[in-house]
């Protein structure tokens, strides 16, 4: 009998997920066992089948996720893909591809669509979180409370995570339980109205805006149903109350939806994900098939059975036992600091070992459960010349690229009154606060002499960009904004840092290339979009190049994988963490955490904690954490000198609690 191609080298599990193509269907992934294979077979094998291309549908959570996703479906689709089973499916509907992307990339693209139907500009501004921060604090002087008393983004976070949670800003207030969130509601109205002034969208209306859409038409819901007819969703674990009922809205009738997640790497509630739609999804698709995926192929035993150890102590959810047939492995190394700047050196010097032994930087990660972790373990890997990338300095974020993107913004939305204020005087032109102001209010009437002859320039200069950004390629445009508007000369009259700063737009005149394959306007908004989009993952990807050791948060690291994983600050109040708010530890999410942290590993763990370690400007007195004791004795091995802890150093540790 004739097996696809695209089927072979599949476990059991992993071909029963691929060939089960009809009705709801539930991918319990453990970590490390090939649940991208998983989708991305799967979606081969409904091609392979007859299903067209453009009907189907995956989405996942990052960027950097949907490429990888998306290269891979198209490596397949170029290998293993026959012709269609089904003689009448149109060659062209073969020949388009599918869609793969993040949910966010799919609110963008769906509202887009729509935008004359929405009354939205089909240019919409997509507020990053600063945008947001900025327009959060103008909204509570607006409604006369003191940005210094309100933190702007505490208020952010609780109008955010009510939108996550698919509640409008009247229903949210009739919920409101406390006085920061009767504030927050308050102030929640004023932001929508500098919002709409600005044809403005942030992060979090790019999905609501789309709910509220298909909720509101049906029409447009029954287009995106016949059009999505085969619906993946990676991650499943993290999907909040709007993705969740974004997928239910284009689910169709057939319910063809196939989910991937994993319970144990649900961490992510402190921003709205809602474990109880993976646990809950049975109840929600009553006649779904479930597939467990329990063989891992990433790490070693020794990894895999200390993540098991720390995980089966956990209540909420399924029972599930993940194996690997690969070799034992090392121990896991365990090394006891006397302080913060000890365990930094001490894994500044390990990872410095491993790169002499023949690993390459790039191959090590060293993970923290705060920020402010890294200060002590930059200074460390300074100290000792070994190469170290910080996660979390995104490309997008640096100050001269902004520039450029928000007269490309303003150029296309001339209502967007955060890009006027940011580069109506960059470089300085002479148009005053006071001019900015009237041109914001909308009083350009008022504006006379040698200053409006400055304010034409610079709507002339506008103009011209956007005629570019319409008419040639991006690369083009981009070169016009930097050269025309005067910033190349600012940058190339300044020191050191400021040439650094003009080889930044150099390198993104050079990202420019990725989108060539769109029309002039497209590739703007693909642009556009993914600058707001980026998450701390896909900065990552696009510094590759750099051979250097990971430094980066375990939230960070979910969905990466690294030889070498160091797990730093194993402290009681510290890892599991201790919130500042009065809210209430969940002792299984950050139990999920460590879980994260260790599977990220391949070949070897190195665990530490320090005894002492200075937090805010007081020293504090640790004791270990609780995770270590659930870790088998066997499984460890200490890093510490024989005259401090040596080989019989982990019962001791332990036995400090």
């Amino acid at each position: 009998m004739h097996t696809s191609k695209h089927l072979e080298g599949l476990n059991v599990a992993q071909r029963e997920a691929v060939e089960c193509t009809e009705g709801p269907l539930l991918v319990l992934a453990g970590a490390g066992s090939g649940k991208t294979r998983v989708i991305t077979h799967r979606i081969i094998h409904l091609i392979e089948k007859g299903v067209a291309p453009h009907n189907i549908l995956a989405v996942t959570f990052t960027n950097k996720a949907a490429k990888e996703m998306r290269e891979r479906v198209l490596n397949l689709l170029g290998k293993h893909t026959s012709p269609p089973a089904n003689p009448s499916a149109a060659r062209a509907g073969f020949d388009s591809i599918p869609t793969v992307t993040t949910f966010h990339s799919l609110g963008v693209r769906m509202l887009r669509e729509n935008h004359e139907k929405l009354g939205l500009r089909r240019h919409f501004t997509i507020f990053d979180r600063s945008d947001s921060v900025r327009a959060i604090k103008r909204a509570l002087e607006k409604a006369n409370y003191d940005p210094k008393q309100f933190e702007p983004r505490t208020i952010l976070s609780i109008i955010s995570k009510a939108k996550g949670d698919a509640l409008s800003r009247l229903s949210f207030l009739d919920g409101a339980r406390s006085y920061p969130e009767r504030v927050a509601g308050e102030v929640w109205e004023h932001y929508d109205s500098f919002l709409r002034e600005e044809h403005a969208l942030d992060f979090d209306d790019l999905l609501l805006r789309t709910l509220n859409m298909l909720q509101s038409n049906p029409d447009i819901a029954h287009i995106y149903r016949n059009r999505f007819l085969y619906i993946h969703i990676d991650e499943y674990q993290d999907t909040n109350k709007v993705q969740y009922e974004m997928a239910r809205m284009l689910s169709n009738e057939d319910t063809n939806i196939c989910v991937v997640g994993d319970v144990d790497q649900s961490i992510y509630s402190w921003r709205g994900a809602n474990i109880a739609n993976i646990l809950q999804f049975e109840k929600h698709f009553p006649s779904a098939k479930i597939v467990m995926l329990e063989e891992n192929y990433r790490s070693t035993q020794t990894i895999i059975t200390a993540s098991n150890d720390i995980i089966e102590k956990n209540q909420n959810r399924p029972d599930k036992k993940v194996f690997t047939s690969n070799a034992e492995g090392e121990p896991i190394a365990l090394y006891v600091a006397m302080n913060g700047t000890d365990e930094a050196e001490h894994i500044a010097l390990e990872a410095k070992k491993l790169i002499r032994s023949g690993a390459s930087p790039s191959s090590i990660a060293i993970l923290f459960r705060t920020n402010f972790q890294s200060r002590a373990l930059e200074e460390a890997f300074l100290n000792f010349n070994v190469p170290y990338q910080v996660l979390g300095t995104r490309f997008f974020e640096r100050k001269e690229v902004k520039n450029v993107l928000s007269f490309l913004r303003l150029a296309l939305n001339p209502t967007s009154n955060a890009d006027l204020a940011r580069v109506v005087n960059v470089p300085p032109r002479g148009i005053g606060k006071v001019t900015l102001l009237k041109l914001i209010e909308g009083n350009r009437a008022d504006i006379a002499g040698a200053t409006l002859k400055k304010v034409q320039v610079f709507e002339t200069l506008m103009e011209e960009i956007a005629h570019c950004a319409k008419e040639k390629p991006l690369q083009e445009t981009l070169k016009f904004i930097i050269k025309q508007t005067g910033l190349e000369a600012q940058l190339r009259q300044g020191g050191e840092e400021e040439l650094e700063r003009l080889e930044n737009l150099h390198e993104l005149v050079t990202l420019a290339t990725k989108y060539d394959e769109y029309t002039p306007e497209e590739a703007v908004e693909h642009l556009l979009e993914d600058a707001a989009l980026q998450s701390d993952q896909d900065e990552i990807q696009s510094k590759e190049e750099q051979d250097a050791v990971r430094l980066m948060t375990v939230h960070a690291s979910k969905g990466l994988e690294f030889p070498y994983v160091f797990i730093t600050g194993l402290e009681e109040g510290l890892f599991p963490h201790e919130r500042l708010s009065d809210e209430k530890i969940d002792n299984e999410e950050e139990r999920r955490l460590f879980y994260v942290a260790l599977t990220r590993a391949e070949k070897k763990v190195f665990l530490s904690f320090a005894h002492i370690r200075t937090i805010f400007g007081s020293e504090r007195i640790n004791v270990p954490s609780s995770f270590l004791s659930d870790i088998r004795e066997e499984l460890i091995e200490s890093s510490n000198p024989n005259d401090f802890g040596g080989d019989a150093g982990y019962e001791s540790i332990i036995e400090i609690e």
